[in-house]
Order: structure tokens, then C-alpha cells, then sequence
């Protein structure tokens, strides 16, 4: 994102990206949740997360978003540890969002004040937003009164407001209607081509071909394999991926 388009705030703080996690160990009464040896996160693009339930797609992202303190191991964004300034650059957006009591303009106005845009220019952008969203006739309406897809939408709306360097989805789409979720993916794809970095958890492997430059496969709180979509899904490399992809159970 050029820091034309950035608030004084985040044009004034270090970029995250890359994002590293080396020697991450999670464990939970003797099991191990999270077992990663390394793990870089940088460029464009977006990467999409799969495996089964408790494999520890969504551990794993509180950890590298620094909400969580892995049990031995660190994460680095940008070659150090994380801090509170650059919070302003990220973004996550999990299952079940969280809006505030307030119209749905004032919700993405308050996210872009948060992060250092002036009352004008959140005004501006939260517009913009909105419009991308397919909510622009909701603007003045409550947003507990939303629907769920149109809570979804409204909250990855002021999540790419904020332009992050690196935005966290964790499935977004979960039980949508379909027109939601169209218009969601069509979200994801706009920011990830205009440059912004996108990891996203996806158990739908549609939606996973549909959006993914690459894949990684978790089991057991492992990295099984990564590799570009295309690869994945027409020559992966492991017995797991094979039978992920087959839809077979993996115990």
C-alpha cells in the first residue's frame, strides 16, 4: 500500500512484513497443538490455510498475530518481535465479528480513526468502503440490526479500510448466503491484487482454489505441505495432502 494512502500513523511505523515464526512449540497437557519449525509470511498474495478441525489453523494465527505466546519459540515481523505501535498495520477478522453499537458508517469510521485518519478522511474512505461492501443503502442503520452476511461484509469492509500490510481471515464465509460470500471473495481478491498480504483459513477446498496463489496444509498442528494452488491440487507432494484433497479423514 503506498503511504500516500496511509495515516500519519501508520505511515510512521516500521512494515511487518515479513512475518517469521521459528522453533513454535503450543502444547496442552502434554499434546502438542502448534509444532512448527519455520514459517515465513511475506510479498503479495494470498495463502490459504486447510486441514482438519484442531488442526491449528486458527492457533497458529493468533500466534503469529502476537495474541497468543507460543510455549517456547518466537515470531518476528519485519526481523524483530512484535510491538503495539505496528498494530495499526495489520488486521484480523475471525468467524464471528465484532461490531460496535453504532451505525455501520460509524463502525469503519472509528476503525480508520483508531489507526490515525482524520475525521474527513475516514468519512471519505469509510464511503468508499461501504460501497465496495454492497452496503452503501445501510450506511445509517445500526449494525446489530444486520443480517449475518451483511455483518460479515460490513467487518472485513472496515478491516481493509484500515489498509493493513497483512490482513488474517479466519473463515469468513462460514455458513454465509451465497451472495455474501461472492461478494466477500470479491473483497479478498481486489485487496490482494492491489498488494495487500492475505492468510486465510478456508475449510471449503472450492474456496480454496478460488482464492489461494498457495496452499499450506496443517495436521496436528504440523505444516504437511505448501506448496502454489495449482500444485496442491493436481500433484501434491504427500499421502496427506492426497487424502485431504480425496476427502478422506485424516487421523
Amino acid at each position: 500500500m503506498p503511504d500516500a494512502a496511509r495515516s500519519a500513523l501508520q505511515a510512521g511505523t516500521t512494515p511487518i512484513l515479513p512475518v517469521t515464526a521459528e522453533r513454535l512449540h503450543v502444547a496442552r497437557k502434554g499434546r502438542a497443538l502448534l509444532d512448527i519449525d519455520k514459517l515465513t509470511i511475506g510479498g503479495g498474495g494470498t495463502t490459504v490455510l486447510v486441514g482438519p478441525n484442531g488442526a491449528g489453523k486458527s492457533l497458529l494465527l493468533k500466534v503469529l498475530a502476537a495474541l497468543r505466546q507460543p510455549d517456547s519459540g518466537r515470531v518476528l515481523w519485519n526481523g524483530v518481535p512484535p510491538d503495539r505501535q505496528r498494530y495499526c498495520r495489520f488486521g484480523m477478522l475471525l468467524q464471528s465479528p465484532v461490531l460496535l453499537r453504532r451505525t455501520v458508517q460509524a463502525n469503519i469510521e472509528f476503525a480508520l480513526q483508531a489507526v490515525g485518519f482524520g475525521s474527513a478522511e475516514a468519512r471519505i474512505r469509510a464511503q468508499s468502503a461501504l460501497e465496495t461492501a454492497r452496503l452503501s443503502p445501510l450506511a445509517n442503520a445500526s449494525a446489530r440490526v444486520l443480517s449475518g452476511g451483511e455483518m460479515q461484509r460490513l467487518a472485513l469492509a472496515r478491516a481493509l479500510a484500515t489498509g493493513p500490510d497483512l490482513l488474517f481471515l479466519d473463515e469468513t464465509t462460514s455458513s454465509l448466503d451465497p451472495a455474501s460470500m461472492q461478494t466477500i471473495e470479491a473483497m479478498v481478491r481486489a485487496a490482494s491484487k492491489n498488494g495487500m498480504r492475505i492468510v486465510l483459513i478456508a475449510h471449503d477446498l472450492a474456496q480454496a482454489r478460488r482464492l489461494g496463489d498457495e496452499i499450506i496444509l496443517m495436521h496436528h498442528g504440523r505444516i504437511v505441505e505448501r506448496a502454489p494452488t495449482l500444485a496442491f491440487f493436481q500433484s501434491p507432494g504427500t499421502e496427506a495432502a492426497r487424502d485431504f484433497i480425496a476427502g478422506k479423514i485424516l487421523l
